[in-house]
């Protein structure tokens, strides 16, 4: 399982949630977690540009097939749309607003780099509040379509509200 890096601290006991087809939750086993081992929490504490990416290895296999990963190839430019899917909150501090799968389709902006890749609500342009990632999301996954697949390009890891300041979107 692909999730960012800091969900998934040292010193905790982490389950897998996963859903069956009448969406009953079943927990799973982690076998191991292997966290980048460029990630610095304190970067990411400072919202600022770390390899905030783990792996967690599942103690048996789950019954739904994985999300594809995007070829390691893939580079995203100004202007590409990704979809980030989670079920994180949807209101700052409503705590009651999480817990639903949500999905938005954003645009990646500034300079797409090699670990983080920056992304705003296009009809909003993130000067204003609009769609996006907020608390509970971290982990969630970031889409691309590859040949009429949606395909993992990366995972969520922090977020901030319109015009760079504090709060989701």
């Amino acid at each position: 399982v692909l999730t960012a890096a800091h969900c998934v601290l040292p010193g905790a006991d982490y389950k897998l949630v996963e859903f069956d087809a009448a969406h009953q939750p079943t927990l799973k086993d982690i076998a191991g977690i292997t966290r980048h081992p460029k990630f610095d929490v304190n970067a990411v504490l400072r919202h600022s540009v770390t390899a905030d990416v783990a792996l967690l290895k599942l103690a048996a296999l789950v019954k739904n097939p994985p999300a594809l990963l995007a070829p390691a190839d893939s580079s995203v430019a100004v202007g590409d749309r990704l979809i980030i899917a989670g079920y994180g909150l949807a209101t700052l501090g409503d705590g009651k607003s999480g817990g639903s799968v949500r999905m938005a389709t954003l645009v990646a902006t500034g300079q797409p780099g090699t670990l983080q890749i920056r992304l705003f609500d296009p009809s909003t342009r993130g000067e204003r509040p609009g769609l996006g990632a907020c608390t509970g999301d971290s982990g969630a996954p970031a889409f691309r379509e590859v040949n009429g697949w949606l395909m993992v390009i990366g995972v969520v890891s922090w977020a901030l509200g319109a015009a760079n300041t504090g709060g989701c979107g």
